[in-house]
C-alpha cells in the first residue's frame, strides 16, 4: 500500500506523548499516528488487520499452556517457542510473518530448532519429512522448505476468511505441528508407531474442517 510524505504541524507535548507510546507499543511515531487517523477515518489499515490476527493467536496459543510469546520484533512478525522433552532442554521458535498485502497467500511461518546438537538437528529433519509428506496428502498445494534447522511454510488465505479466523486457523495449524512433533520425539525409539501417532493427529486436526492454510 503506498504512503507519502506529509508535513504536520503539531504541539510538541503531544509528540512527546506520541512517541511515549510508540516506543511502548514498538513502532514508529509515522506508523501509530497513522494508525490512530485511521481509526478516526474507520479505516482498517495493514498494521491494524495484521494485529487483529495475532491478537487471535495469542489467544488461542498461549491458552494452551504450551507456547511462550516472545517479544515482537516487527508489526508484521509473531514469534512463539515451545519445549521438547528431549536432553538439554531445547527449544522450537515458531515465526509468523504476515504480508502487508494479501493475495493468494496471507504470509510464512519459521520453524526454528534453538540447538547446535547434531542428533537432534536430525532427529529434527526427520520430523519434518514425515510431516512433509503428510502435508502432500491431506493439504495438497501445500509449498515448504526445509533447510538445515529450519522449516519454512507458505501460509495460505482461505476465501472469505476474515482477520479473526485467520488468527484462529494460524494458531490450529502450529498447534497440531507443535503435538506431532512432540509426538514423534516422545515415541522416537519406535519409529512406526511414532508416524502412526503423527497421522493419527494431523487427520484430527483436518477432520476438523479447519480451511487448508
Amino acid at each position: 500500500m503506498k504512503k507519502n510524505v506529509y508535513s504536520l504541524v503539531l504541539m510538541e507535548d503531544v509528540v512527546a506523548q506520541i512517541d511515549q507510546l510508540a516506543y511502548q507499543m514498538n513502532t514508529s511515531r509515522s506508523n501509530l499516528i497513522n494508525q490512530i487517523l485511521a481509526e478516526y477515518v474507520s479505516y482498517t489499515t495493514p498494521e491494524k488487520r495484521m494485529r487483529q490476527v495475532f491478537d487471535q493467536t495469542i489467544r488461542m496459543l498461549t491458552d494452551s499452556g504450551a507456547f511462550q510469546l516472545l517479544m515482537q520484533p516487527s508489526d508484521s512478525t509473531l514469534a512463539f517457542r515451545s519445549a521438547l522433552a528431549y536432553k538439554y532442554n531445547p527449544t522450537v521458535r515458531y515465526s509468523v510473518e504476515l504480508y502487508r498485502r494479501q493475495e493468494a497467500a496471507a504470509g510464512e511461518l519459521k520453524v526454528t530448532l534453538r540447538s547446535q546438537n547434531n542428533s537432534l538437528i536430525l532427529y529434527f529433519l526427520q520430523f519434518f519429512k514425515l510431516w512433509s509428506q503428510m502435508e502432500h496428502l491431506y493439504a495438497e498445494g501445500a509449498a515448504f522448505q526445509l533447510e538445515s534447522g529450519r522449516y519454512i511454510r507458505l501460509l495460505r488465505l482461505p476465501d472469505g476468511v476474515g482477520s479473526e479466523q485467520l488468527g484462529e486457523i494460524i494458531a490450529d495449524y502450529i498447534q497440531a505441528l507443535d503435538d506431532c512433533m512432540k509426538l514423534f520425539f516422545h515415541y522416537l525409539d519406535q519409529p512406526q508407531l511414532a508416524a502412526q501417532k503423527m497421522e493419527a493427529r494431523y487427520r484430527q486436526y483436518r477432520l476438523a474442517g479447519t480451511p487448508v492454510i
